[in-house]
């Protein structure tokens, strides 16, 4: 099994969480798309982007679904609910962090954006921030008593808060966002998730 990451993409990061989390024993080619991308690429996805993973004859190039192939590949521990209904809503919580939340991080994660647009992309992702308070006061993961693939979504966005340059305010109201962050980022799974590109986004801001 090979993955072709981006080396501080979000995609490839939510990834890689899956990867760790399951133990799964794969080849991470890392690259920065900004620089090189490999050289058979446009033979292995027709949108000639990352991330990709290779798993002997099968290439699968679309984030969501590689989630879902790693998470149905390898069965533990699981990361969607084995109830249908309970899966189903977990799809969906997954389908608006899609519609909602990552337009504004792709947006924000382009070198090409003007400061006009960070900044208007910047408040709408602190007003998203804000509106997930006290959903997360309700169960120990974001609407799970367990770990899913909506808290892999989750990590990979919230960790990029600071190098978006977004602060959430250190009062009682957001203490449930805090103790849900420290719970994803406490993870071993987490740790091994970076790269070290991404062990440095914290310390740059825009």
């Amino acid at each position: 099994m090979i993955f072709y990451s981006e080396e501080k993409g979000h995609y490839s990061h939510m990834v890689r969480l899956v990867l760790a989390e399951k133990d799964i024993s794969c080849e991470i080619k890392e690259f920065d798309p900004t620089e090189k991308l490999p050289e058979e690429l446009p033979t292995l996805n027709p949108y000639n982007k990352l991330p990709v993973l290779v798993d002997r004859e099968v290439t699968i190039y679309e984030p969501r679904v590689i989630l879902e192939y790693l998470d149905e590949r390898f069965p533990h521990p699981p990361l969607l609910p084995i109830y249908p209904n309970n899966k189903a809503e977990c799809r969906l919580l997954i389908h608006r962090i899609e519609k909602d939340w990552l337009p504004v991080i792709d947006k924000m994660m382009s070198p090409k954006i003007s400061q006009k647009e960070f900044d208007a992309q910047k408040k709408e992702l602190v007003s998203l921030v804000s509106g997930i308070v006290l959903v997360l006061k309700e169960k120990p993961y974001f609407m799970s008593d367990e770990f899913t693939l909506v808290d892999c979504y989750m990590s990979a966005i919230l960790y990029r808060l600071p190098y978006l340059g977004v602060t959430t305010p250190n009062s009682k109201s957001f203490e449930s966002l805090r103790k849900y962050q420290e719970k994803l980022f406490s993870r071993p799974s987490f740790d091994l998730s970076l790269t070290d590109a991404e062990r440095d986004l914290k310390y740059s801001f825009n």
